[in-house]
């Protein structure tokens, strides 16, 4: 069976560009090898096709059979490293926590081990008929996070 950890390092190996980052590596029973790779502006084919041949060369079919999949990380697809929250910064998310309190607003900041969202909600000011929108900051530890995704708007 392959091993997740030498198919991680042969990837970290293959990857030329510093904008690049490798999000996940899966390996199932029946030896379906799935690598998901993310950038900070974007992913093409041919960086794909790249880590694919990397680790085509190292890991032979003779050897053991295994499929292989290399693809990015979608639009939608769930936050899994701190990375994708950092390239994320000042775009709007949507984060769930493991308390069920989903929260909306812009990724304001990324620390080791929390990140931070600013969202606005109507808050009565003393002396004031009417709420007011103000800006509340809530920061979240990565490890309270059920789900996070970027919030796309059409």
């Amino acid at each position: 069976m392959l091993n997740k950890e030498d198919i991680a390092r042969c990837v970290e190996q293959a990857i030329k560009s510093p904008d690049i980052f490798l999000v996940e590596v899966n390996v199932s029973a029946d030896n379906r090898v799935t690598v998901e790779l993310d950038s900070d502006h974007g992913m093409d084919v041919d960086t794909c096709v790249e880590i694919s041949r990397a680790i085509e060369a190292q890991f032979s079919r003779d050897d053991e059979d295994y499929e292989l999949e290399v693809g990015s990380a979608g639009l939608t697809a769930p936050f899994k490293v701190r990375r994708q929250y950092l390239k994320n910064v000042g775009n709007t998310v949507e984060v769930l926590t493991s308390d069920g309190i989903k929260l909306r607003g812009t990724l304001a900041e990324v620390a080791d081990d929390t990140f931070t969202i600013r969202s606005q909600k109507k808050e009565k000011a003393p002396g004031q008929k009417r709420p007011v929108m103000v800006d509340v900051d809530s920061a979240i530890p990565f490890a309270s996070v059920k789900k996070a995704v970027l919030h796309l708007e059409f």
